[in-house]
């Protein structure tokens, strides 16, 4: 499929790009982005999580009542988790979440955030940015060209540019990848996608391995 290419100021350029039918224009599996999607989340959990049990709370291990005759229920130490100050019972533990999904499941997924993006009028194609100096208001003027004030946005650079990434740091709803680190969770959470033009053949070449 053919895509107008827009400049910076939101108008048609006159170019079209190809927009790949393998990469674009597939019918999108949602259970696979699904999958996806909590593979990344589950990856960035750190697992640290510990609550102290009987054993490593501190406290006198003597026993604080004879055994028979109080009435009362048996009680050996004052670290019993019956008491307060006491160690918890089956208290969290340091757990790895990682979770593992083959490579061509990944690049499905992908394919199929981006051709949802396609299907729903979510993804443009504009000129290559290049800014001279890291400006915020001249990647906001971009961001506001386009009609993307207040919707999340995200931009896909076929390669890493410090001054289009700096220039977006402080812009709260949009972020900048490259094309070879882009993610599912990131084309799922954006509302819109932008694609420069020479990142739609990284993307293609990276997708269709």
């Amino acid at each position: 499929m053919e895509v107008a290419v827009l400049n910076i100021q939101g108008k048609e350029t006159g170019r079209k790009v190809t927009l790949s039918d393998a990469v674009f224009g597939i019918e999108p599996n949602n259970h696979v982005v699904y999958l996806d999607v909590k593979r990344y989340l589950a990856n960035k959990r750190q697992g640290t999580h510990k609550a102290k049990e009987r054993n490593e709370v501190a406290g006198s291990t003597r026993k604080i009542k004879k055994q028979k005759g109080t009435g009362t229920a048996r009680a050996g130490s004052v670290k019993s988790p019956v008491f307060v100050g006491g160690g918890r019972i089956f208290g969290p533990r340091p757990k790895d979440y990682t979770q593992k999904l083959t490579k061509n499941v990944k690049r499905l997924a992908r394919r199929s955030a981006l051709s949802a993006k396609v299907q729903n009028q979510a993804l443009v194609v504009v000129e290559d940015l290049n800014f001279d100096a890291p400006k915020t208001k001249d990647f906001t003027a971009v961001v506001k060209s386009l009609g993307l004030e207040n919707k999340k946005s995200l931009f896909v650079l076929p390669n890493t540019n410090n001054n289009v990434y700096l220039s977006s740091r402080n812009v709260p709803t949009s972020s900048v990848v490259t094309a070879s680190e882009l993610n599912t969770y990131q084309l799922v959470n954006a509302s819109n996608v932008v694609l420069t033009e020479s990142s739609v053949a990284v993307l293609e070449s990276i997708l269709t391995k």
